[in-house]
């Protein structure tokens, strides 16, 4: 199988912008969160990402194909989604293809929304946001605007190696993770961290319709997430719930 990856570009695509990530990971928090920022916004898809590591599967909108991991923006912002877990052996060569791109896009920064696991979920009525970033500067501007930093933990999966790959670049990236059923679709969670990337980055987004179709977006989504927890489960994302032994 040959790994090559490479991102089709559609559209003129924008430099300086906000380079936004939402692929199917903890309680679909990014993706949901993603998605429905991208409808709310009206943005259109400027790329696509072209490789065999990724399962022969299109994505049907309006009878029309479309690949299954793709890219909107607009002048100011970029976003990244995939409709379908990106399978493990995979997720090393397209993330890092996702961030070298998104360096020669000369985007300002990577922001990757998710979720983090906690026990006793059910028992929150509002999930808290908590935040993480490759450089200091990036971590000092989430403290200044009033985002709990995660001090303490495990970052598993794309927003690791987001994160990762980033720090080797000299690019800043930024993680935004929601408090998060697990393995349950989480639309909640996804509101609370749209609610705080809109505040921080001051991009307008009404997050009151993502709020009314929680239930409906949660039976909707309960396959993806089947199919996202076994690839969550071959990259050890329970050990997010793990905290690291500092002596």
């Amino acid at each position: 199988m040959s790994e090559s990856v490479e991102i089709v570009e559609k559209k003129p695509i924008p430099s300086e912008a906000t380079m936004l990530i939402g692929l199917p990971d903890v309680g679909l928090v990014g993706l949901i969160a993603t998605s429905y920022l991208i409808t709310e916004l009206n943005l259109e898809e400027i790329a696509y990402m072209d490789s065999d590591l990724l399962p022969p599967v299109v994505v049907l909108h309006k009878g029309l194909p479309h690949a299954l991991l793709r890219i909107y923006g607009n002048q100011n912002l970029i976003a990244v989604i995939s409709e379908l877990a990106v399978p493990v052996p995979a997720i090393y060569p397209i993330m890092r293809e996702i961030v070298d791109w998104g360096q020669a896009k000369k985007v300002k920064r990577i922001v990757s929304m998710g979720g983090t696991p906690v026990e006793g979920r059910q028992t929150i009525t509002e999930p808290q946001v908590f935040g993480a970033a490759s450089n200091q500067e990036s971590l000092d501007m989430l403290s200044k605007k009033g985002l709990k930093i995660l001090n303490e933990g495990y970052i598993v999966g794309p927003q690791a190696l987001s994160m990762r790959y980033s720090v080797s670049k000299k690019t800043a990236a930024i993680a935004l993770l929601a408090q998060s059923f697990y393995n349950y679709p989480d639309p909640e969670a996804a509101a609370m961290v749209l609610k705080e990337f809109s505040r921080i980055f001051e991009i307008k987004v009404d997050v009151s319709k993502l709020r009314e179709k929680g239930e409906e977006i949660r039976l909707k989504a309960r396959d993806i997430m089947k199919r996202t927890q076994q690839e969550m489960n071959r990259m050890k994302k329970s050990q997010e719930y793990d905290l690291p032994l500092y002596v």
